[in-house]
This record gives structure tokens, C-alpha cells and sequence, in this order.
């Protein structure tokens, strides 16, 4: 029985030493950068895909079917794009992100302030242009 013991002692020693030697016994060392790094744009936020006017969003139930009738997903983005309106009401100009969708019904109503009201969007809060 003890010589049992002692083989059982005599692996667990050479169990340690081959793993200290491997390096499996030491801590990690993580990597912690000292300095950041700054952007140009501090104030970069980061929005998601959505009409600014009409709040039409990504169609994500998107099919391609394939020749073999693979039935694979796609993502059908909104057409958006950045838009200078002047907004009678404020007397400045509101830079907006529209679909092409929202740019012809601000086309039809004439204004971007009537089809703010009639969609209620709060022109305000958008950003000098």
C-alpha cells in the first residue's frame, strides 16, 4: 500500500514540474494600453438605419432564393440620405437623414416644416446644417 502512495506522490511531482514548465502555472499577463488614442470627431454617435421623417426601417424577413432553391436571408437596406432642409419655423437650416421615400414627400407637402407637423416629428432636435 505505501509503495503505492509513493508512486502516486512521485507523478504528482513530475505532473507540477512539467507543467510549471510549460508555463501552465504562471498567472496571465494581460496587455493594458497606456495611452488612448482620440478621434477627430469626439462626438461621433453612432444611429441606426431609420428615416429621420417616416421611421421606415430595414426589412430583415428578406429571401434570396437560389437556382438550387437555397432560401438564403438578406438584409433590404433603406435608401437614406443626408439632407439639408431651411426650416421656415426655426429660420435655420436641419440637416436630416431621409430615405428617398421621405424626400418626395417633403416634396409633395411643399415644405419640411408641413411634413413635420403632419408626421410629427419635432424638427428642433436635428442639427444645424
Amino acid at each position: 500500500m505505501s509503495s503505492f502512495i509513493l508512486r502516486v506522490f512521485a507523478l504528482l511531482a513530475l505532473f507540477t514540474t512539467s507543467v510549471s514548465g510549460f508555463g501552465l502555472g504562471t498567472p496571465l499577463q494581460t496587455y493594458s494600453p497606456q495611452s488612448t488614442r482620440t478621434t477627430r470627431n469626439e462626438n461621433l454617435v453612432m444611429r441606426a438605419r431609420v428615416c429621420d421623417l417616416l421611421g421606415k426601417r430595414p426589412n430583415r424577413q428578406a429571401r434570396v432564393v437560389t437556382f438550387s432553391h437555397k432560401r438564403i436571408k438578406k438584409v433590404q437596406h433603406v435608401n437614406l440620405q443626408w439632407k439639408k432642409y431651411f426650416s421656415e419655423d426655426l429660420g435655420r437650416n436641419v440637416k436630416m437623414r431621409l430615405s428617398t421615400k421621405g424626400m418626395k414627400t417633403v416634396a409633395k407637402y411643399g415644405s419640411i416644416d408641413a411634413a413635420a407637423k403632419k408626421f410629427g416629428v419635432d424638427l428642433s432636435q436635428f442639427r444645424v446644417g
